[in-house]
């Protein structure tokens, strides 16, 4: 069974920081590329970040680029996301995914749980 176990959310003020984790299980990480989705309240789910697990190439939506940083751990099979200088405007459901491959190129192939994420201002 598939299972991409989020944490870390929490409430926060802006300027704040939070670190999300991840930890998957039930299919082979290092072929996967993971990453981070998030659903703010009335708006459709977005991509956030993604990291390939074979070559570590990282992709960040424009809104959090010096701002977050997304991070694996394939000892662990275990994707992190840092994120820093929070506004409000980053209030939303985190999601943690596996890609269809290894390329972050590759569409969601599993979903995992949420994590809420508040900042307040």
């Amino acid at each position: 069974e598939v299972q991409l176990q989020a944490s870390g959310g929490g409430l926060v003020q802006a300027g704040g920081s939070l670190r999300l984790s991840c930890a998957a299980s039930g299919f082979t990480f290092d072929d996967h590329a993971v990453g981070w989705w998030r659903q703010a309240p009335g708006k459709e789910r977005e991509g956030v970040s993604c990291i390939s697990n074979s070559d570590a190439t990282t992709t960040y939506q424009d809104s959090v680029k010096g701002r977050f940083t997304i991070s694996s751990d394939n000892a662990l099979n275990t994707v992190y996301l840092q994120m820093n200088n929070l506004t409000p405007e980053d209030t939303a459901v985190y999601y943690c995914v596996a890609a269809g491959g290894s390329s972050c190129e590759h569409g969601v192939q599993y979903w995992g749980n949420g994590t809420q994420v508040t900042v307040s201002s």
